[in-house]
């Protein structure tokens, strides 16, 4: 793997963080701000609505940029966005800053996913898209904890400060590493990159990934109440646990890359299917506080295994043309999927069904990503094993 893939996961391990960044420090951002913490916690919403809607958007709007010189961009669009929350004054502007920076999310790994496929040979893409994606993991592992580490020690305004910082590094080690273009990429006109959205394989697609993973979230989103008030955890087991569950995500990435590289649609059911399995089963996980810190391992595993076949299927589906606008939507289906699962878990509790009950409803929204999938490889003509490169 060529080192300008370990440059692109140096951006994604930046915009990881601070997506993830503000959940760790809700409750001094709602004190500092004078709102309350359901309020603060909107701002984890707001990311993800910016996302959801500034991928397509941005993305074609710089279609005939070069990527490099798009990615460098974005880097600066991040670093901004950060600035600005340091130097927040009101609950307003740090929304504001968190929705610029959310811009720069999809775009910059719906582009970075295509770059990457760029710099390997066909049978190893699904290996650099995952290799790419280690930066978001390493961003839950390391990322997300020395933030809350600094927000607890130094206030949550340093904490984006060392997230702006962050970027000026990754921005730095892209300008260095990532190749530059040979000239302009060449954009078809912007009727037959649209057409791309007319595809019914790029849609059942992306349902794949906004139920598939919204599963996760409907559990994992409450993970800390659920080790806390039916494992019985402290303070200090639930940071070892949540630790351990970064762990397994930068596990389950390499693992999906892999088995995507040897047959996209095989990799995605097989993968869907564990998770689906793995979220039955955590209805009798939390029980015992050794089984739940194994039980999160191995849902971190499952759950970012599906990662590279997700990306990979809405890839090889999209057409030469449509490939950097397809692969920017699938990562706001993504985050659609964890503000889909988020919700989904919360009306669970709201009914009063429980915490434990969680796990059965993220069964069942990635039940529907299966059979979704299910559907996508009968109709779509794609062998079983056929490899990334397809």
């Amino acid at each position: 793997m060529p080192v300008s893939l370990l440059a692109l996961a140096a951006g994604a391990f930046g915009i990881g963080t601070t997506e993830f960044i503000i959940m760790g420090l809700l409750t001094q951002v709602s004190q500092d701000l004078h709102i309350s913490i359901p309020t603060a916690g909107t701002l984890i919403s707001g990311y993800a609505v910016g996302v959801a809607v500034g991928a397509p958007l941005l993305t074609l709007a710089t279609r005939r940029w070069p990527r490099k010189q798009l990615l460098l961009a974005l880097m600066l669009i991040f670093i901004a966005g950060n600035a600005a929350a340091v130097v927040a004054p009101s609950y307003a502007w740090l929304m504001a800053a968190r929705v610029l920076t959310s811009l720069t999310h999809g775009t910059f790994f719906g582009v970075g996913a295509v770059v990457a496929t760029g710099l390997v040979a066909p049978d190893k893409r699904a290996s650099a898209i995952a290799l790419m994606f280690s930066g978001l993991t390493l961003a839950t592992l390391l990322g997300v904890p020395a933030g809350a580490w600094i927000g607890q020690h130094f206030g949550w305004r340093m904490a984006f400060a060392a997230v702006a910082g962050v970027g000026v590094l990754a921005m730095a080690i892209l300008a260095t590493f990532v190749p530059r273009d040979q000239g302009r990429p060449e954009v078809a006109p912007l009727r037959q990159e649209l057409a791309v959205l007319a595809r019914a394989q790029v849609w059942l697609g992306l349902g794949v990934t906004v139920f598939g993973f919204a599963g996760l979230f409907a559990l994992y989103t409450y993970v800390e109440p659920l080790l806390t008030q039916v494992t019985r955890m402290g303070d200090g087991l639930v940071a070892a646990t949540l630790l351990l569950f970064g762990a397994g995500l930068a596990a389950g990435n390499l693992l999906g890359g892999g088995l995507a590289d040897r047959g996209v649609v095989r990799a995605l059911l097989l993968t869907i299917a564990a998770l689906m399995a793995v979220l039955i089963a955590g209805r009798w996980a939390f029980g015992h506080s050794a089984l739940a810190m194994a039980y999160v391992v191995l849902l971190g595993t499952v759950a970012f295994a599906t990662v590279a076949p997700m990306q990979m299927r809405v890839l090889q589906q999209a057409g030469p043309h449509g490939a950097t606008l397809a692969s920017s939507l699938n990562i706001a289906a993504f985050n659609l999927g964890n503000a889909l699962g988020a919700w989904v878990g919360g009306l669970v509790l709201a009914g009063g069904l429980g915490l434990t009950s969680l796990a059965w409803a993220g069964a069942g929204l990635t039940a529907i990503g299966l059979l979704l999938a299910g559907w996508s490889a009968r109709t779509g003509g794609a062998a079983l094993c056929a490899p990334a490169a397809a």
